[in-house]
C-alpha cells in the first residue's frame, strides 16, 4: 500500500443545507471513488520531511473559507489549508448549471443531446480539477483523477454553503 493517498474523507456540513438525492448520491460515489484510488500526498515544507502517510481528510467550509485538514491514520493534524472560496465561485456555479441540464436532459432528450451536454459537464469538471490544483500547489501533491474527486466533494460544500 502506498502511503501518499487518502484512506479517509469526512465532509463537515454542519450548519449547510440538507443535500438534494441527487447531491447526496454524488457525494457518495467521489468518496468511494476517491478512496479506492488516489494520490495525495504532503511536500516537505520548512526544511522539514513531509509526515508519512496514509491520511485522513477532513473538508469544511469555515467562515467562507474551504478548509483541508490532514491527519495521520493515528489522528494525529498534520497540516490544514485554508483556500478562498473566491477562485471556485463560478466553476461551480456553471458545474451546477450543467449537472442540471444533464439531469433534465436525461429524461427528456435523445443520446447525443445528452452526450452532448456530459461532454461539457466534464469540461467544467476537468476545470474545477485544475483550479483545485494550482489552489493546493506548494500545500498538496495531487494526481488529477483525485483532484477531479475532490472538486465533486468541494461541490457538495458549496451546495449547502
Amino acid at each position: 500500500m502506498t502511503l501518499s493517498r487518502l484512506t479517509q474523507v469526512d465532509i463537515d456540513d454542519s450548519g449547510l443545507a440538507a443535500p438534494t438525492p441527487e447531491i447526496e448520491q454524488e457525494r457518495k460515489v467521489a468518496i468511494f471513488d476517491l478512496l479506492e484510488e488516489n494520490s495525495f500526498g504532503l511536500p516537505p515544507r520548512e526544511g522539514r520531511a513531509a509526515p508519512d502517510g496514509p491520511y485522513h481528510l477532513h473538508l469544511a467550509i469555515r467562515e467562507k473559507r474551504l478548509v483541508f485538514s490532514v491527519s495521520t491514520e493515528a489522528g494525529e493534524l498534520v497540516a490544514e489549508f485554508h483556500l478562498s472560496l473566491g477562485p471556485f465561485r463560478q466553476v461551480v456555479k456553471d458545474y451546477f448549471q450543467i449537472c442540471e441540464s444533464y439531469f433534465d436532459a436525461v429524461k427528456k432528450l435523445p443520446p447525443a443531446k445528452i452526450e452532448a451536454i456530459d461532454m461539457a459537464r466534464r469540461g467544467i469538471h476537468n476545470e474545477g480539477a485544475r483550479v483545485l490544483q494550482e489552489r493546493l500547489e506548494g500545500k498538496a501533491e495531487l494526481d488529477y483523477d483525485t483532484a477531479r474527486r475532490l472538486f465533486t466533494l468541494i461541490c457538495v460544500l458549496h451546495f449547502g454553503g
